[in-house]
């Protein structure tokens, strides 16, 4: 009787393989734990996500938030939105670096009117030095506008008439009024002519005060 093929086998030296033991009646074959990521060559976890459908949802949006299209671009709308925030930083920029140089400019001119006005008021102060008319015995008040409000100088008898005949003048300095000859006020008029207070026209009438000479009650 020819032999059959596993005893052929047998004969060879080749022993069958072991069949496996079925575990006893309530016990479990112990599994491998699940991989809960991949490591790394040095043996650390790797924590990036799995690759599943919640990672599929992640990389279909851009680091902005806003949902990346077949293309690997943003959408349109976002898009949009962008650019309207970029042009509307860049006219704020602009509307405020003018308005800047506008502020730097208006500050040169008040520091340039300023300088002048100090400039004109000391040639002022040099013209008038040593020859103001003024008298502290004068008991008459010479009224007039200057500045938008109504001032007076103390004069004499003889300093009104001569103020109002044209022949002298008033100067304002400090705060107070000079009463000068008719030359130096118009010397003054022209180099600083914000302090000329008052000259009237030569050969006016005595009654140019159109507010009235009074005695000084003091």
């Amino acid at each position: 009787m020819v032999d059959s093929l596993r005893d052929q086998l047998l004969k060879a030296g080749l022993k069958p393989s072991p069949k496996p033991v079925a575990p006893a009646h309530g016990e479990r074959v112990a599994q491998a734990p699940a991989s809960r990521g991949t490591h790394d060559k040095s043996g650390r976890r790797d924590a990036s996500p799995s690759r599943g459908p919640g990672a599929a949802r992640v990389a279909q949006r851009g680091r902005d938030g806003s949902p990346i299209h077949a293309a690997g671009k943003p959408s349109p709308r976002r898009a949009d939105a962008s650019q309207e925030e970029i042009d509307l930083a860049r006219a704020y920029a602009l509307r405020h670096a003018q308005e800047q140089r506008e502020k730097a400019a208006a500050e040169r001119i008040a520091v340039e009117r300023a300088r002048l006005r100090k400039e004109q008021r000391e040639k002022a102060h040099a013209l008038v030095q040593g020859k103001t008319l003024n008298r502290a015995d004068a008991e008459l008040m010479r009224h007039f506008e200057y500045g938008g409000k109504i001032r007076r100088v103390h004069v004499d008898a003889a300093q009104l008439h001569a103020l109002n005949a044209g022949e002298l003048g008033v100067i304002q300095l400090d705060g107070r009024y000079w009463l000068v000859e008719r030359a130096l006020a118009e010397a003054v008029r022209e180099c600083a002519p914000q302090h000329l207070a008052l000259l009237p026209d030569p050969g006016a009438a005595d009654d140019a005060d159109e507010f009235g000479a009074m005695s000084d009650p003091a």
